[in-house]
């Protein structure tokens, strides 16, 4: 298997937070599988499941997966307990390497006047696409468990293009898939810990939008393509180690035990994703 490769653009965010804008003041934090309907049909569906990326649905004894799936309605979970309609309106299929990578355009209603929005934008409001991701995370900061995997069977993500969930997917770290008999789904958390700089493991995101990190790992979904300087070893709970050529805008509160001059030099026991900075951005 193999996915595009070089360095990319960090970022803070687990996931979009783009419900959050005019609209609206919540998070969507995840879907539920039941109370699925499609638009105009009384009954919900029978079922609803995640193969890999791709939704399938069931209904009257029929499945249902792709372009059947648009005009479905879906109810979000809010980080408040409250929820919140969405629909999907377009699917799209990956091609090549990626043809199990589905993604999907994803609107929410808004309660006050109906009208319908993107749950996934960017800075402008343009409409980003959404991949489906068993279960949910913790989008908390700076407490154990924050920024960490739940597996909730009962729930997906719908991961927005462009934050951490999504890119690391994009990256080659599908959690569906598996690697010389080895599941990427420890390497996809790993990655979201790396891409947002989370190096102590509590959801606590240690840089800034847009700065440079090149990664590579120990199955070669990713590998070393920049002369770069070595800044940390990753695994699903954060950084086992890093060094003083980190990517941190501000002191790192984990920093005693830590701080070791040769991480990055070769992958230690546990270590799943190493990560490098550009020389340009060394102190």
């Amino acid at each position: 298997m193999a996915a595009a490769n070089g360095p990319t653009l960090n970022g803070r965010n687990v996931n979009g937070r783009n419900v959050n804008g005019p609209w609206m003041n919540q998070m969507l934090v995840s879907v539920r599988y039941e109370g699925a309907k499609r638009e105009g049909m009384g009954l919900p569906m029978s079922a609803l499941w995640l193969e890999g990326s791709a939704l399938h649905g069931a209904v009257r004894g029929e499945e249902l997966s792709g372009q059947d799936l648009v005009k479905l309605h879906l109810i979000g979970n809010l980080e408040d307990g409250s929820t919140l309609p969405l629909r999907i309106d377009g699917v799209t299929q990956g091609s090549g390497v990626d043809q199990d990578l589905w993604a999907y355009d994803v609107s929410f209603q808004d309660s006050k006047t109906g009208a319908w929005h993107p749950i996934c934008t960017t800075a402008d409001g343009s409409a980003l696409k959404a991949i489906p991701l068993e279960g949910t995370w913790n989008y908390k900061e700076g407490v154990e468990g924050g920024g960490s995997k739940i597996h909730d069977n009962t729930v997906f993500t719908f991961a927005c293009d462009g934050a951490a969930l999504a890119k690391c997917v994009r990256f080659g770290y599908k959690p569906w898939q598996s690697v010389g008999g080895v599941s990427l789904e420890e390497h996809h958390q790993a990655c979201t810990r790396l891409i947002r700089a989370d190096f102590c493991g509590n959801g606590t995101s240690y840089t800034q939008d847009g700065n440079w990190v090149n990664l590579y790992d120990t199955q070669s979904v990713q590998t070393d393509s920049e002369p770069w300087v070595a800044e940390a070893e990753w695994t699903s709970q954060g950084a086992t180690c890093f060094t003083s050529h980190t990517r941190a805008t501000q002191p790192v509160q984990c920093a005693d035990g830590r701080l070791v001059t040769s991480c990055g030099e070769r992958f230690s026991a546990n270590t799943l994703i190493i990560s490098e900075t550009p020389p340009s951005a060394q102190p």
